[in-house]
């Protein structure tokens, strides 16, 4: 099983945050399953942190290095298939940073590990 992880899955794993639901710690601490993140979650969590809406425990680059490698997470390119459903994608979520996980869920049929309802009307699967 492969599966998308929606930015604040990454973060509150690896920050052992309490908002975290079970079922998206068990998903992404099981082995047999793929999990895969999106450039658009370095883009959200690096403008949070310049704005400082947020900030990290280590420096940037380092958390993002550490949590790929140590989780073995992938990371999922923008291809021109996950940009080309933005055509008719409907505007129930306006966040860019979202839209682009919607995208690449869709085109490659994962599923979001994620607590955000806005992306429910787009019919994919989200794990909460």
């Amino acid at each position: 099983m492969d599966v998308l992880l929606d930015t604040h899955s990454i973060l509150w794993y690896a920050l052992v945050d309490r908002r975290l639901s079970t079922a998206a710690r068990i998903v992404i601490s099981d082995p047999a399953i793929t999990k895969w993140i999106s450039p658009a979650s370095y883009w959200e969590i690096a403008i949070k942190i310049s704005t400082g809406k947020y900030s990290l425990t280590m420096p940037y680059r380092k958390f993002f290095r550490t949590a790929i490698k140590a989780k073995r997470y992938r990371v999922l390119g923008v291809r021109l298939r996950h940009t080309d459903r933005l055509i008719a994608l409907p505007l129930h979520h306006r966040d860019p940073f979202d839209r682009l996980l919607i995208f690449q869920s869709v085109a490659e049929g994962f599923p979001v590990v994620g607590s955000d309802v806005q992306f429910d009307p787009y019919g994919i699967v989200r794990i909460w």
